[in-house]
Order: C-alpha cells, then sequence, then structure tokens
C-alpha cells in the first residue's frame, strides 16, 4: 500500500473512531479534530471553552503535533496549566492541499503514538 492510500485509510478510520465518540457520527473535520487535540493536550476535558480559548487550544495542538517535525519545542507550562511552545523552525510555504495533509499525517501519528488507532 503506498503512502498516501495508508494515510488515506487511517485518517478514515480515525475521523470515523472519533466522530462516533463526540459527535453521534456526524464527521468530523480538520479543525474539530485539531482542537480535540488541544483539549487532550491540556488536560482540562470537561471545562467549558470561550471561542478565543478554542483558538488557543487550536494552536496548542498544531505546536504538539508538528514538533516532532522540528517546528516547535515544548517551553513551559503556565500558572493557568496551559502548554507553550517555541518556534525552532518556520514552517515552509505551502499550498492549501500540502497544509491538510502535512497536518493530517501529523494527526495520524499522533493517534497511534496514544495508542488510540494502529
Amino acid at each position: 500500500m503506498s503512502r498516501d492510500a495508508e494515510l488515506k485509510q487511517r485518517w478514515e478510520i480515525l475521523v470515523e473512531r472519533l466522530s462516533a465518540q463526540f459527535s453521534d457520527h456526524d464527521p468530523l473535520d480538520l479543525d474539530a479534530i485539531i482542537c480535540l487535540v488541544g483539549v487532550q493536550e491540556l488536560g482540562k476535558y470537561h471545562q467549558k471553552f470561550k471561542k478565543e480559548d478554542k483558538v488557543d487550544l487550536m494552536h496548542i495542538a498544531i505546536c504538539k503535533l508538528l514538533e516532532p517535525y522540528g517546528y516547535y519545542a515544548f517551553d513551559f507550562v503556565d500558572a493557568d496549566g496551559w502548554p507553550h511552545y517555541q518556534v525552532v523552525e518556520n514552517l515552509p510555504p505551502l499550498k492549501a492541499g500540502e497544509q491538510s495533509v502535512l497536518m493530517k499525517e501529523a494527526i495520524v501519528q499522533y493517534f497511534i503514538e496514544k495508542e488510540y488507532i494502529v
């Protein structure tokens, strides 16, 4: 199986599983899954988040997801429990489709490492 086909298959399995668990089987989009990763990394599962908090959650998630690629490094956790990252290397200019593939690849790898999917 090609790398692209494997990513596509794993992505579909992940979306199906997360959608069943968090949205009554309504398919979650990429942004919703990124937000879930942010909540996971923050560790405040039952907290209600404001709109501006959701942007911060997505930022946490993107930093965590792209950390293995060398773009971000964990820095510290603040007094409110929010993790902070520093930029190690700027992302190269990517087209929208390339950004989506990179994020899907990073998300799939994240959930493999968390043993949520194989």
